[in-house]
């Protein structure tokens, strides 16, 4: 906005008119024609309140509306404490009349804490009777322990002997277990002599049995010499007879031959389906890739649709699932929403685009054809979305992009239908209905050089901080301009390429069948690969055969050849075996060797059977001596066992004697914690104690007959004790609540006395001022007025004023209004209303505005009379008429200017050097010029 030539921002132009105290909604300030009828419709409240704010002293509105607030404030206090005394009251009411029910419950419950006093000292009794007990069990325990030691120490004195004798026998007995480990080791000894020379006997009996055997080998040795010459002569002979056979060379070759050039296809196969997997593997993942990508724009849609949901847009998902599965059944392509369309790279721009679009628009379907446009109106109605009809004739004025050197200085640097992608129907919608090529975006330097935007022609401009707008008027060529904050962007949170996800809905669908025909390809190659495997297999086996035959027939022959040399070795070993006699007299040697070894065997067996005699003998008088020691202690150990019966006996009755104790201890301990988890023992409490019965059986009597006296004493209403409490709570607390209220009421009427004592009189003397103006000149112009204060007491919100009008003698007064005057006489009695406060204005303007319109020429040439004077007043403000005609002859103060608009096609130098904003005085010159 401009202020003295210079842009300013709208903010600095409201505080300036907020200073100078300028109203311009206020009608007793700012009055145009078509406001007559409103200022004659305005109650003597707003009447009141306009003319507060416009004339007398600052102070006056404020003051009437901190009382308006106090009286509220009041009317509520007093109605709160009427309210909370009649509750109070009413309360108060039935606790009088439950007291009597109130006092008997208090005796039942003093009844009752007597018994629970008596049933705090029970558990106290039961826990004196148990330590009695425990005492008791202490005192059998000791005699118990006492009885015990006294068998323990007679078992001691039997012990000792017991134990010596037992000691002499474990020495008997160890030396017996020498001298029988040494009978075993020399039995040891005699039998491993013994079985060594019943070994050698073997032996000489089995060299006489070899010496026959050589007798009857040396008869069958030369039998045995020509059998074996006869078959070295058969397995020669079959050696000889056996055929040579040479492996088919050729044939293997050409086996081997063809096995390579099928491993070969195979291979160079293998490779190429290996080539091929690859390339399939990489197909499917950008396949996959692809998929992703739908999904993940699939999903941006939804968001998008979920921000125009948030706008407003409640139904638009179900719309736009709704054209989806219609789709067949239009005639052309359908686009919407019109956000899922837009496609737009930088935020900021998407920033402006967002604010500069209508809102209808993004949540618009857009169709090409009006049978479709129909269509989607007759079912979509529901869903509360607009349809935009296409037509495609209508871009061809379309101004063209276009930047100039002094548009780049200045930071502009693009359009606004320039960022943006979408289809040619969205966009040019979106053209011609945000007018989009007349908006241009410029930089933050653009932000502070924005004054010199309108030079160049721009009317609409967005910076990142601010949106410029200009307008030129109609009537004088005049430019004002207007800033607004860019708002940020609620719904291009996450925008989607439209023409992207065709492109990869479609590629995807070329991956897809490239996939299929590759993997159709793969099984041509495998059944091919398998084929060729199959046949390198069975020129395999042919192969394997022929090497087979071969080994076999080789093998045979070695065979052979280790059989004869088998044979002829045999034959060797019989020629050269020893003769009988040599091997007769070996054999009587080993037999004389072996004899005289059994000799010194004998002897040894001789040793050993001495020694154990005499081993024998001492182990028996060994055994003797300890089987008398075990006697004696066998009868010593009698008497021990039974003494060993008496200690056990006090044994066991000192452990049930300190078992028992244990339990009453416990018992004791649990009684003294029950007892306590009941009261804890106090002075007061002993002292009740001390007035209550001393055993067990009284203090329950007496707790009986108590409980007894306690339901006697009966009453309907079980929780009156409750409710009597609860009810003196809410008297306390609403006796206090009151008791605030009434001082809050106090000095809120304090408040309002002192408020009303100042604005009031004050009030009084400002209509009493205006009705004395009001009604002198009303008197010049009609009949009669006057202006009154109309007063409601405490109801500060009723206080208005009245303007009373007669125009004709016979008349009464009248209040100003529509039902009552006509439209000249509303107009003679709101100026002259507007007179009367002209010297009371603490404004620096006023501005009335073809007022004079609809009177006859005798109260209009008053009316005028009377406004000259009271604006010519010293100290008044300003005062504009705004007139398209005025009547001849009138009369004008000193004080009075006219200044006449300069409009016309006769006129049209002095137009140009007004509209410059030259001075009067150099336009009266010019026309004074051009009239000569």
């Amino acid at each position: 906005m401009n202020l003295s030539g210079v842009a300013v921002p709208k903010r600095t132009v409201i505080e300036i008119i907020q200073r100078f105290n300028i109203q311009v909604n206020n009608l007793t300030q700012f009055l145009p024609q078509d406001r007559v009828c409103e200022f004659a419709k305005l109650t003597p409240v707003q009447l009141l309140e306009e003319t507060e704010k416009s004339v007398g002293n600052p102070e006056l509105p404020v003051q009437h509306r901190a009382l308006i607030e106090k009286s509220r404030q009041l009317n509520k206090l007093k109605t709160s404490v009427e309210k909370i005394g009649d509750t109070l009251n009413q309360l108060k009411a039935l606790n009088a009349e439950q007291e009597k029910d109130v006092k008997r419950v208090r005796q039942r419950e003093k009844l009752l804490a007597k018994v629970e006093s008596m049933k705090k000292k029970l558990p106290w009794l039961k826990y004196d009777m148990k330590k009695m007990e425990y005492k008791e069990a202490q005192k059998q325990m000791n005699e118990a322990k006492r009885k015990l030691d006294e068998t323990a120490k007679i078992l001691n004195d039997l012990k000792g002997p017991i134990e010596e004798q037992k000691k002499v026998k474990l020495k008997q007995e160890s030396t017996c277990k020498k001298i029988n480990n040494q009978i075993a080791h020399n039995a040891e000894k005699r039998k491993e002599v013994t079985e060594k020379e019943t070994q050698m006997g073997v032996q000489v009996r089995g060299k006489y049995a070899e010496m026959e055997d050589l007798k009857r080998q040396e008869e069958t040795r030369q039998q045995r010499i020509m059998k074996a010459k006869e078959e070295l002569m058969v397995a020669e002979r079959e050696l000889a007879d056996l055929p040579v056979r040479e492996p088919p060379k050729d044939e293997i070759e050409r086996l081997r031959s063809q096995i390579s050039e099928l491993q070969c296809d195979v291979h160079e196969m293998t490779s190429q389906r290996k080539e091929k997997e690859q390339l399939l593997v990489q197909k499917k993942l950008t396949l996959r890739q692809f998929v992703d990508r739908l999904k993940e724009m699939e999903n941006k849609n939804n968001k998008l649709l979920q921000a125009l949901r948030n706008s407003g847009a409640d139904k638009i998902f179900e719309a736009y699932k709704w054209i989806q599965e219609h789709r067949s059944e239009l005639s052309k392509e359908v686009y919407g929403p019109v956000l899922l369309e837009v496609n737009i790279q930088n935020q900021s721009h998407a920033t402006y685009l967002e604010n500069h679009v209508p809102n209808y628009i993004w949540k618009s379907f857009i169709t090409q054809d009006s049978t479709d446009r129909d269509f989607l109106v007759r079912n979509l109605k529901s869903y509360d979305v607009p349809i935009l009809n296409y037509v495609g004739d209508r871009d061809t004025n379309r101004v063209p992009f276009q930047l100039s050197h002094e548009m780049r200085e200045l930071g502009i640097y693009s359009r606004l239908d320039q960022v943006f992608d979408a289809p040619v129907a969205v966009k040019n919608v979106l053209i011609s209905q945000a007018a989009l090529e007349h908006s241009y975006i410029g930089s933050r330097e653009t932000d502070q050089r924005a004054d010199e935007v309108s030079h160049l022609g721009i009317l609409d401009l967005w910076t990142p901080e601010s949106h410029y707008r200009w307008s030129i008027s109609r009537y004088g060529g005049h430019m004002s301009a207007s800033v607004d904050p860019v708002h940020p962007s609620r719904l291009f949170l996450c925008s989607v390429d439209a023409g992207e996800v065709e492109r990869l809905r479609s590629r995807k669908m070329e991956l897809e069948g490239t996939i299929a025909e590759m993997e159709e390809n793969l099984k041509g190659l495998h059944r091919k690969q398998r084929q060729l495997e199959d046949e390198e297999s069975k020129f395999r086996k042919q192969l394997d055969a022929i090497v087979s035959t071969a080994t076999q027939e080789k093998r045979r022959r070695q065979e052979m050849k280790n059989r004869v040399d088998q044979r002829r070795r045999k034959l060797d070993s019989l020629d050269n075996e020893d003769d009988l006699e040599s091997n007769t007299e070996k054999l009587i040697d080993q037999v004389v060797q072996l004899n005289e070894q059994r000799f010194q065997m004998a002897s040894k067996i001789k040793s050993f059977l001495v020694e154990a005699v005499a081993l024998r003998w001492s182990f028996a008088e060994k055994h003797m001596s300890s089987i008398e020691l075990d006697a004696k202690i066998r009868e010593m150990e009698v008497d021990l066992k039974q003494n060993e019966k008496f200690a056990l006996q006090a044994a066991t009755h000192f452990a049930n004697c300190e078992r028992e104790t244990e339990k009453g201890k416990q018992q004791l301990l649990a009684a003294k914690h029950h007892a306590e988890s009941i009261a804890i023992i106090t002075e007061d409490l002993a002292k009740e104690f001390v007035e209550m019965p001393d055993t067990i059986e009284e203090l329950e009597a007496a707790i009986q007959d108590a409980i007894s006296e306690a339901n006697s004493i009966l009453f309907l209403n079980q929780n009156i004790l409750q409710e009597y409490e609860s009810r003196q709570c809410k008297v306390d607390a609403l006796a206090a609540k009151l008791e605030e209220d009434n001082r809050e009421f106090k000095g809120c009427l304090s408040e309002i006395e002192t408020l009303k004592e100042n604005w009031l009189p004050m009030l009084r003397n400002l209509v009493a001022k205006i009705n004395e103006t009001f009604s002198r000149n009303f008197q010049e112009m009609a009949v009669a007025g006057e202006v009154s204060l109309d007063e409601h007491g405490m109801e500060f919100d009723k206080y208005g004023i009245l303007i009373k009008v007669k125009f004709r003698q016979t008349g009464q007064l009248q209040v100003l209004s529509a039902h009552h005057q006509s439209g000249g006489e509303r107009s003679v009695s709101t100026i002259l209303y507007l007179v009367s406060l002209q010297d009371l204005t603490n404004c620096p303007f006023r501005v009335v505005d073809e007022i004079n319109q609809g009177m006859d020429p005798i109260n209009e040439r008053k009316m005028f009379q009377q406004l000259v004077r009271a604006a010519s007043q010293p100290n008044t403000p300003q005062c504009f008429l705004l007139t398209p005609k005025l009547l001849p002859d009138l009369e004008y103060s000193d004080a009075c200017s006219i200044l006449n608009i300069m409009n016309g096609p006769w006129i049209e130098k002095p137009a140009k050097v007004w509209s410059s904003g030259e001075c009067w005085g150099v336009v009266t010159s010019l026309a004074n010029t051009s009239l000569s």
